[in-house]
């Protein structure tokens, strides 16, 4: 687990760099801003790569954190997820809700994580989920005094409606075929 571990610590450290805007700002004029989303991409980019290398190898090992697979959890979790993939997807789509929803991303991450967590129990799922529910949501709540909200917020229109669409396509292209392809695990059990 301890790949796991290390991934988690670099990736989560290297995205909450924005939270601290004067550390984003020495960075960003010792080493200008290509180099700076140079480097926060590496390194987003290794951290990430010890994350999925090391949750698989850590995937059976340890104790259950509590007890998992609950049926009525399972169902639960899918109802949860529901809105990640439009998240997302609005994320990157300036509409209605990209501007309604703080961080649409932020968002999705923290449902796609407490979801997860209502499930899995094994120590090195809690262990990925937990800490990216507790670092997005803090992100999340320290956008109050870094981002100020848009003053006008678009009525919903064909981004919104992209966002949408997009996402529960491949969401449930998920439930169906990726994530066990994927993850190796089917979310329908």
């Amino acid at each position: 687990m301890k790949f796991l571990v290390l991934g988690l610590a670099l990736f989560i450290s290297v995205h909450t760099i924005p939270m601290v805007a004067s550390l984003r700002g020495a960075l960003v004029a010792r080493l200008g801003e290509n180099r700076w989303r140079g480097v926060h991409t590496l390194l987003s980019a290794v951290g990430l790569g010890l994350i999925i290398w090391g949750f698989g190898q850590a995937r059976w090992e340890g104790a259950p954190v509590w007890f998992e697979n609950q049926k009525g959890m399972r169902h639960a979790t899918l109802l949860v997820l529901v809105p990640v993939f439009p998240l997302l997807f609005a994320a990157y789509l300036p509409g209605w809700i990209k501007a309604r929803v703080v961080h649409p991303m932020l968002t999705a991450t923290i449902l796609w994580a407490v979801g997860h967590l209502l499930y899995v129990g094994s120590a090195p799922a809690v262990t990925l989920f937990a800490a990216f529910a507790v670092w997005a949501l803090a992100d999340r709540l320290s956008l109050a005094r870094r981002e100020p909200r848009p003053a006008e917020v678009p009525s919903f229109g064909r981004n919104d409606v992209v966002a949408v669409v997009l996402g529960l396509t491949v969401y449930g292209l998920f439930v169906w075929k990726a994530h066990l392809w994927l993850i190796g695990v089917s979310p329908l059990g």
